[in-house]
């Protein structure tokens, strides 16, 4: 697959990945620290951190082809890449994706109750906004790419 192929089905599926974090975002209903909640009232919020750390591997994956699309080479590390994106313009910062990143694999490798309202805080108000600048920069990028190419 050359490179412009691979960056236009990777950008497709960070729209897709977008689009269902976004909905979750969006009917979100901040937890209430004093209730316990039933496993079904928590499903929701299953559905948004499953969403969040799909996103999140989703973008790293977009910005590993949009990096080869460029250079034609890849990155050593994570940290590398994200920097590159940061210099690019594509993200506001490196180690906000690290924590991104960071807080991905806190969720996948433990499961965190007691620190779950901070978590779901952190996703709304902290990240929620870095992702969507993300995905409108993205869009940008790639539209601009696509109309280089006609």
């Amino acid at each position: 697959m050359n490179s412009f192929k691979l960056l236009q089905t990777s950008h497709q599926k960070v729209t897709e990945s977008f689009s269902l974090i976004k909905n979750s975002v969006d009917r979100y209903l901040p937890l209430n620290q004093d209730k316990k909640y039933s496993p079904i009232e928590l499903e929701y919020y299953d559905a948004l951190s499953d969403r969040f750390i799909r996103s999140i591997e989703i973008f790293l994956k977009f910005f590993r082809s949009y990096n080869f699309y460029l250079s034609a080479e890849s990155t050593d590390t994570i940290r590398d890449l994200l920097n590159r994106m940061e210099k690019l313009g594509l993200i506001s910062g490196t180690n906000i994706w690290m924590e991104m990143r960071e807080i991905r694999n806190k969720i996948v490798h433990d499961y965190l109750p007691d620190q779950i309202y901070t978590l779901y805080e952190s996703i709304i108000n902290k990240y929620w906004p870095e992702i969507e600048n993300t995905f409108r920069i993205i869009n940008s990028k790639v539209k601009h790419i696509t109309n280089e190419g006609d």
